[in-house]
């Protein structure tokens, strides 16, 4: 059936981890209380994509099948890129029955729809020359050498709890499935796609390849939010407020910046790396990208109120 699109703004939501559990059955109570906010603000008109990590979950998927290859001599080795969309499947199921459900128990008579993403990289990317997200099973440092050897992929010692497979983590350039995700958005539906930053692939003779890597969702989500023109990309965090002099007595809650001022603070090493950083840095490329668009960065509880300038720190160019 056909849908009517909100008359507000477009918004891309990017979930952080504590957004989603740490198991499926967590995870399936957890997304009920995402879900309720998401659609405070699809039941003020605005038009809503959105996004979510995968870490803890691909890593869990393939520490499953690496066991299980391992220990019964039945299941196979499972490729890390179909790890991934395999993590996509599952969140995304679960994130949109959520989202579905909550919707029909407001009777807002809209649908969901579930995109597993691809995000084409360059197969030249610098990270690949240098893998560092660590994934997958501890191992030995021999059976780490010997699959090294067997598989190709690169193992390394991971602060002296074992040995664990590597895989990069490279720019995003485009979404496969972009013009999908746009005419779905378009008909009316609230659209859960990019998954942990999308499957990784290379284009090679005219056709696409998954390769082993890890995207980092914000940039993904960036690069979705700005090919689309969206109004805002939204970053949710365990946080209201970014803020500079973390945790010490100088600290300070920042309302807003702009891509200078960011630029500034990630100079003076204000944002920790693998924490705040690559938010920042996101909300940067989606301005630069798309400078009528604002970047809000907050936390799930806040999003409805940092939607309307309540709260949250926002990024504009």
């Amino acid at each position: 059936m056909a849908y009517q699109k909100g008359e507000g703004k477009s918004v891309v939501i990017a979930l952080g981890g504590n957004a989603l559990g740490d198991t499926p059955q967590e995870q399936l109570e957890l997304v009920k209380n995402t879900a309720e906010h998401i659609v405070d603000m699809v039941a003020e008109g605005i038009n809503v994509v959105v996004s979510h990590g995968n870490g803890p979950q691909v890593g869990m998927i393939n520490n499953a099948f690496d066991y299980a290859s391992a220990h019964d001599g039945k299941t196979p080795e499972m490729p890390f890129p179909e790890c991934g969309a395999m993590s996509q499947g599952y969140i995304g199921y679960q994130l949109s029955q959520a989202i579905l459900n909550e919707m029909k128990r407001r009777g807002i008579m809209r649908s969901t729809a579930c995109v597993v993403t691809q995000t084409v990289v360059y197969p030249d990317d610098p990270a690949f020359d240098n893998p560092t997200k660590p994934v997958g099973a501890f191992l030995t440092e021999e059976e780490a050498r010997r699959r090294a050897a067997e598989t190709g992929m690169v193992y390394k010692e991971d602060a002296g709890r074992g040995w664990r497979m590597v895989v990069a983590s490279p720019k995003p350039q485009r979404i496969v499935e972009f013009d999908a995700i746009r005419d779905l958005m378009d008909d009316g539906y609230i659209v859960v796609s990019t998954g942990g930053g999308g499957v990784p692939v290379i284009e090679r003779n005219d056709s696409y390849e998954g390769v082993p890597a890890v995207i980092d969702k914000d940039r993904s989500s960036a690069k979705l939010a700005a090919d689309f023109r969206a109004d805002m990309l939204v970053i949710l965090t365990a946080v209201e407020k970014v803020a500079i002099n973390f945790n010490t007595p100088e600290q300070k809650e920042i309302d807003s910046m702009t891509v200078a001022e960011a630029e500034k603070y990630i100079g003076e090493g204000q944002f920790a790396p693998g924490s705040m950083l690559p938010k920042v840095e996101a909300c940067i490329e989606f301005v630069r990208a798309h400078p009528e668009g604002r970047a809000l960065i907050t936390s799930l509880e806040c999003a409805a109120k940092g939607l309307k300038g309540e709260t949250g720190t926002v990024i504009t160019r």
